[in-house]
């Protein structure tokens, strides 16, 4: 057999694994996204209720009883609601991935599909579910439009291209890292629980840090949260204002960066996963 018609034949069967993979793996979005809500009454409409029930609830207590406001030319819900929707993206997709090899144990020994098949699936329904909130977030700001804070402008669309790849690198990133540490170590979960918490505490979902006065080193640390400058991202764009070269930097880089380190633990990882599942 010659080289070529080696090469053709594995790239025929290399075609058809990508497309098998693809088939499996839109399967698997619809199927998470059904089973989010299969047993509730309002099914999938919670997926837009959801975000605006945490965002009417964080209101009332840091607006009214503990008189937050957002010095950042937003709409006190509408800062708080895009804040809640943004962290709740990274929040249910790495939460997701975390046992997702685990659950998946029949279909990674009697099934030929890549193992990232199933954090991707678990980040790319996150993302549907991102998309809803979005909606809940349009008809908040429709309901609060007369508010001097609140217009809609091209900027929105940027949520889209280029700030949702940037966010998704990051996430795919921690969501390889924490499936392939979970695998051998399931007390993460509970761990990650905790961090998850602290981790929203410290980013700006209902409070901004001008609001802190705080001194210029601390600001500078908080400024180190990666999750800070995806939130405040989305927030310039929904302002109206397009964010520098130094955000975008940012984003991309720390995705690329924690895209990097987690697909190379899951690499070096995914050959001992059926030992230890």
């Amino acid at each position: 057999m010659s080289m070529s018609t080696t090469r053709k034949i594995k790239t025929k069967a290399n075609a058809l694994q990508f497309k098998k993979s693809t088939v499996i793996l839109g399967s698997m979005v619809v199927k998470n996204v059904k089973n989010q809500y299969r047993r509730s009454v309002l099914g999938i409409i919670w997926t837009v209720a959801n975000p605006l029930l945490n965002m009417l609830v964080m209101w009332f207590v840091f607006s009214k009883i503990f008189g937050a406001r957002a010095d950042t030319g937003l709409f006190y819900p509408v800062y708080v609601l895009s804040g809640t929707i943004v962290f709740g993206l990274m929040r249910t997709a790495t939460a997701c991935s975390l046992p997702c090899m685990v659950d998946n144990y029949d279909l990674l020994t009697k099934t030929r599909v890549p193992y990232s098949v199933f954090p991707i699936s678990q980040n790319l329904s996150a993302v549907v579910n991102f998309g809803f909130s979005l909606i809940a977030l349009i008809l908040l700001m429709l309901a609060c439009i007369n508010k001097p804070d609140v217009n809609f402008h091209w900027t929105m669309l940027m949520i889209v291209v280029p700030w949702l790849p940037a966010m998704l690198l990051f996430t795919l990133g921690m969501s390889f890292a924490l499936c392939s540490i979970y695998v051998r170590f399931r007390d993460i979960s509970h761990i990650y629980t905790v961090v998850l918490t602290l981790w929203n505490y410290v980013t700006p979902v209902f409070y901004s840090l001008e609001t802190l006065n705080l001194g210029p080193v601390p600001m500078k640390i908080m400024k180190f949260n990666p999750m800070y400058h995806y939130v405040q991202y989305v927030r310039e764009l929904l302002m109206g204002q397009v964010p520098d070269l130094k955000r975008h930097l940012i984003c991309y880089g720390v995705g690329l960066l924690m895209f990097v380190i987690g697909y190379v633990i899951f690499r070096l990882s995914r050959k001992k996963f059926i030992l230890y599942i």
